[in-house]
């Protein structure tokens, strides 16, 4: 939208009746006949997005006060449309309802009389403009086929350039270059052979448009920069480079954001959290800029990192590296002994990281490992005190009610060749925890000085859980033994669930029930509005501490810079600013889910992958999920499975939701949430991402299934006879 649209959407949705053209035009102040044609085009673009209808009267309402459902469809393989509402039943749709609607898009529904059902009216926006496409041999020539089993349901066309090399197995990025009934799309680029090293990953991040390479203005942009700081770039800053000064990140980290530093006395620690001047570099307005707004976030797909800067800038001049001297942006802390801030300030700096630490090392130093301990001996005292810090905060956070899942994450390494040799929970020690605190504790800080001041600003923002959901997720939960108590009205405090989940945590089921819980909550997004995050329990929360790899980070250095640091007071700057920061939330949000999305697709690819030389084999995992077409079960490497209706044959099961359970019908057995089962791999297949599992057999099953055989040609031939008699009765009528 531009401003005039945003404004006249803005009225027409403070007022429930709708208003006419003419109404807007008194409204907007115009008067001439420019302003009445700049109008009628506004309204004309909001009502082809459908984000204004017009009623019997000639009003002009938002779809939402019309009565319209605005959400995200997700469509299965059999063309089914589904829209999740908050706080009402999920919306049903025919394949013929869909329109020109795909699995992921945005869209406009008018729900039917009884609002279970309905029609796609509009598309607010595709959530594929690229998909990927394989070469296959079809008969005697090869043909290019989406990799989507969604999109190969659809009627499409491809179109293939003449000159275009084709062979079995060449991957290439589809460009979508028309949506409807035909879908049409042309080869856009070709990315390799689907069998080469990396090129599934490739795939992936392409299709969810994360392009690896950088536009060459970008790249030139980067090598411009000096690799060192001069002293001039130090003038006005704090200089913090004889303060003894860490960074601890992964094992294999090479961009390094924040830094740390500590000093206690009686009262409490003196905590510094320095970040990376991102800003300083990245300014407003450069092709950098550009691209760092497009991209979002960096991502990180198994062994694959595509930064949200060029490397020159992410891991190095941007980068703390050790014994280097870097800009920085420092929130300075006092915390008291109980972890509460009693005091913060905020102010550009220049650091020199002394150690880069791992949380490996951290982790053995704490845990009180002798050799790690003598070799960084000069920091025991300098990490304990960090640690106890971090320790405070957590608790005084926990106080509050902040609710940790603590689910488990999965880790999958590689090897040269791409191929996932090991599959596994990831491993969280307190070293993580310590910086986490810190972070939160930082982005804490920052969020209440810009509120406090009103900046422009892009807040991280999490809303309250679905009442629907967590009724549902109550009655799962009893049905494992464990009662969650909900308030009679109303959302339940961040704090109830927090002791539900502590009262729970030693439980077998809690991976299960942390992990529903968790589907509850509503996903975290970025808003130009301070409206809080729940998960957290803080009224004030953004992101602050990692622009190197996340945008919304960025814009709040540079709006601390602009308002904070110079003192910028121009009201018309602070207008475009507000509008900037508006979009740059709803962008960073649809890169974020973008990014997580080919993360968990990378992820899913090579756990099947890894899963496939483990065919035949025989492992014992957890009933997680219980369906009307299976269950699904999870393995102690985090692999989860289908055990599918087909591969339950020794008895006809039929799928009770009230107690999320399959119950054979003649042998009375049932599979239910949480359920430890024995199953075998049955197949595992790289290109859906899938695990199949089936059920070992028993010997008293081998016979009862031989039992029913019988049983089943019996009856099979006395309904063949019947059937054939009744054939012969219509013929004699006849």
């Amino acid at each position: 939208m531009n401003e005039l649209e945003e404004k006249v959407y803005e009225l027409v949705g403070a007022s429930p009746r709708g208003m006419t053209q003419k109404q807007l035009e008194h409204a907007l102040g115009g008067t001439s006949s420019a302003d009445f044609v700049l109008l009628s085009k506004a309204l004309e673009n909001l009502e082809e997005d459908c984000y204004v209808v017009r009623d019997r009267t000639n009003h002009y309402v938002t779809a939402e006060n019309a009565g319209y459902v605005v959400g995200k469809i997700s469509v299965s393989r059999k063309g089914v449309g589904y829209v999740d509402r908050e706080g009402a039943d999920t919306i049903v749709l025919s394949s013929a309802s869909l329109g020109e609607a795909m699995d992921g898009d945005t869209v406009v529904v008018k729900p039917d009389k009884r609002g279970d059902s309905g029609e796609v009216i509009a598309v607010r926006k595709h959530a594929h403009t690229y998909v990927t496409g394989t070469f296959r041999e079809h008969g005697s020539r090869l043909k290019c086929v989406p990799d989507d089993e969604k999109i190969q349901a659809m009627r499409y066309s491809i179109s293939v350039p003449k000159d275009l090399k084709t062979v079995s197995g060449l991957r290439v990025l589809l460009k979508i270059d028309s949506y409807g009934a035909l879908l049409k799309m042309s080869v856009a680029k070709v990315i390799g052979h689907k069998d080469d090293p990396g090129v599934d990953i490739l795939s992936i991040l392409l299709e969810n448009g994360i392009d690896p390479e950088f536009p060459q203005a970008a790249a030139d942009e980067a090598e411009s920069f000096e690799q060192s700081i001069s002293e001039e770039e130090c003038i006005g800053r704090t200089d913090l480079r004889g303060v003894l000064t860490i960074t601890i990140d992964g094992d294999d980290s090479k961009d390094f954001d924040d830094a740390v530093s500590i000093s206690a006395d009686e009262t409490g620690w003196n905590l510094k959290v320095s970040i990376a001047d991102v800003s300083h570099y990245v300014r407003e307005g450069s092709a950098l800029d550009a691209e760092a707004f497009v991209r979002g976030t960096s991502t990180y797909a198994v062994n694959t990192v595509v930064p949200m800067l060029p490397h020159l800038l992410s891991n190095g001049i941007c980068s703390l590296n050790p014994e280097q001297d870097r800009l920085a942006i420092t929130c300075d802390m006092q915390v008291s002994r109980e972890g509460r801030i009693r005091h913060y300030d905020l102010y550009p700096s220049v650091i020199r990281s002394d150690y880069r630490m791992t949380y490996r090392n951290v982790n053995k130093i704490l845990a009180g490992d002798p050799e790690t301990r003598r070799t960084y001996e000069n920091l025991i005292g300098f990490l304990e005190e960090l640690t106890a810090c971090a320790d405070a905060i957590r608790s005084q956070r926990h106080e509050r009610g902040a609710v940790d899942f603590d689910v488990t994450e999965s880790e999958i390494r590689v090897n040269e060749q791409g191929f996932p040799v090991y599959v596994g929970p990831a491993e969280r020690g307190h070293g993580e925890r310590v910086i986490e605190d810190c972070m939160i504790a930082a982005n804490v800080c920052v969020a209440d000085l810009m509120k406090k001041n009103d900046f422009p600003c892009v807040y991280r923002v999490h809303g309250e859980p679905d009442i629907k959901k967590l009724a549902r997720f109550r009655n799962t939960s009893k049905l494992l033994g464990e009662n969650l108590t909900l308030p009679v009205k109303g959302t339940p405090r961040p704090k109830d669930l927090q002791r539900y989940l502590e009262e729970i945590r030693n439980d077998e089921a809690y991976p299960i029930l942390a992990g529903l819980l968790l589907r509850c909550m509503q996903k975290a997004v970025y808003d130009n509005q301070c409206l809080g995050h729940y998960g957290i329990a803080e009224a004030r929360y953004l992101h602050f501490t990692s622009p190197i790899r996340r945008y919304p980070d960025l814009v709040v250095h540079r709006m601390l810079r602009r308002y904070y640091f110079n003192k910028n007071n121009d009201p018309k700057q602070l207008k475009k600013d507000q509008r900037f920061t508006a979009e740059a939330a709803q962008q960073s949000s649809e890169r974020e889910r973008a990014a997580t999305e080919a993360e968990r697709s990378a992820d899913d690819m090579k756990k099947a992958e890894y899963m496939m030389k483990e065919v035949g084999n025989t492992f014992t995992g957890t009933i997680s999920s219980v369906t009307s077409f299976g269950f699904y079960v999870e393995l102690p490497n985090t692999v989860e499975g289908l055990v599918s209706m087909q591969a339950l044959q020794d008895d006809y099961y039929e799928f009770d939701p009230d107690r999320m359970c399959l119950r054979g019908g003649r042998s009375g057995r049932v599979y239910k949430l949480g359920q430890t089962v024995d199953v075998i791999v049955d197949a595992a297949d790289k290109e859906s991402h899938t695990v199949d599992f089936r059920l070992p057999e028993r010997k008293q099953e081998t016979r009862e299934r031989s039992r029913q055989f019988a049983t089943r040609s019996r009856s099979a031939k006395a309904a063949d006879r019947g059937g054939r008699k009744a054939v012969k009765r219509g013929r004699r009528k006849k």
